[in-house]
């Protein structure tokens, strides 16, 4: 059966998630333009999106080698796809190490990442196994934020050591991901970080490459940090994901504005309790996660900000709470004194259309199965997505 795509959003299922183009657009062009000023390359990370077609405008926004995943369902569906330079930044584990090697029978050349003795020792047996040569990166810990070893530790000398001796291992090099800099809330400090997550990983490079082995590559990478960063000499890529959609995490960090948000949930008001001065939308945390990423910043964004059906903020709502299948719309506690002050429950009617910008990009798109590119009103495409494991 052909299901013919709606012109215009108003006649669109809710909810749903509309991507505008235009900003989507100026979003990777924004990143792009400056790692190319710096002479380096971007490796987008497509776990924000999981989308071939945005994929694609990406790559067309030039400085890009590659991509970056967060799933081995991701690698597959994007080799599928013609994507055949692939970096898994998940620590590997040996449940995984056969889907590995069968991406690389069929062509994929995949890079792993792994941080500890012990996977390396499972790995080199495994490979050594299977006579199947598997590209390994170390990930290093720069910020004491998650993952990765010291880079100034004997541990990673230890591990490069593994992988280098291994017949089927290659050392491919060192990466890292600064995620302490979602909670840097101010270019200055968010430069400190980037240049901090540089050093340390040149630095770790650099002792690999003094005991002999090979470290040809030096991946670093977060949203903040890839556009702090000045100066990328000894960094062979940048890794960042959600600058192309942008979120209120990253507006609440100074690292974009609300009007840089290219996603946002569609939704219809279907209800009120006018005693509580409030409305309720078909919009609940399925529809934009349970993601609180804002509640520790300066101004708490509750589950999300409240649009009108044109995108433009009401910047005295929120989604204060979330159910299900209900979204609760509010006036958030310290909204401005120079906004019209209309509760929810006056401002809007039942089946009114609204939008609402999403915590975090990431965790949002991944509730929905396919996307709406839109221009204002306008239907341009369906994006499908996928998810899982």
């Amino acid at each position: 059966m052909i299901v013919m795509l709606p012109s215009s959003i108003s006649q669109l299922p809710t909810p749903c998630l509309l991507i505008e183009q235009a900003t989507l657009q100026r979003n990777i062009e924004r990143l792009s333009s400056h790692i190319g000023a710096l002479g380096c390359t971007i490796r987008p990370h497509v776990k924000t999106h999981k989308s071939v077609d945005i994929t694609k405008e990406i790559v067309n926004g030039g400085h890009t080698k590659g991509i970056t995943v967060s799933t081995l369902k991701e690698a597959q569906h994007f080799f599928s796809a013609g994507y055949t330079d692939i970096l898994y930044a998940v620590g590997l584990v040996p449940n995984k190490f056969e889907q590995v090697k069968y991406l690389i029978s069929q062509g994929c050349d995949i890079k792993v990442i792994l941080d500890s003795v012990e996977a390396a020792r499972l790995l080199q047996d495994f490979t050594q196994l299977n006579q199947t040569v598997f590209k390994v990166m170390i990930e290093l810990d720069v910020d004491h934020h998650r993952a990765g070893v010291d880079p100034h530790g004997d541990t990673l000398l230890e591990i490069a050591t593994i992988l280098s001796d291994a017949q089927f291992c290659e050392l491919h090099g060192v990466m890292t991901h600064a995620g302490g800099s979602y909670e840097c809330f101010d270019h200055e400090s968010q430069l400190a970080l980037a240049r901090q997550e540089r050093d340390f990983s040149v630095a770790a490079a650099k002792r690999i490459r003094e005991k002999g082995m090979p470290c040809p590559n030096v991946s670093i990478g977060s949203t903040p940090t890839a556009f702090a960063i000045d100066d990328l000499t000894g960094i062979t890529e940048v890794r960042a994901g959600v600058y192309v959609l942008f979120d209120l995490v990253m507006a609440g960090l100074g690292v974009c504005d609300i009007d840089d948000i290219a996603v946002s949930v569609q939704g219809s008001i279907i209800g009120f309790q006018h005693d509580k001065h409030i409305a309720l939308t078909d919009a609940g945390w399925m529809a934009m996660s349970r993601d609180r990423g804002t509640a520790g910043h300066k101004i708490d964004q509750g589950y999300g900000v409240v649009c009108d059906a044109k995108g433009a903020a009401y910047s005295h709502l929120i989604m204060q709470s979330a159910n299900q299948e209900h979204g609760i719309i509010g006036v958030r506690d310290n909204n401005p004194e120079n906004e019209q002050q209309l509760s929810p429950d006056i401002l809007f009617s039942i089946g009114d259309l609204i939008r609402v910008l999403p915590n975090h990009a990431c965790s949002t798109a991944a509730q929905y199965g396919e996307f709406y590119l839109v221009d204002g009103d306008r239907v341009i495409a369906n994006l499908p997505s996928i998810s899982g494991w």
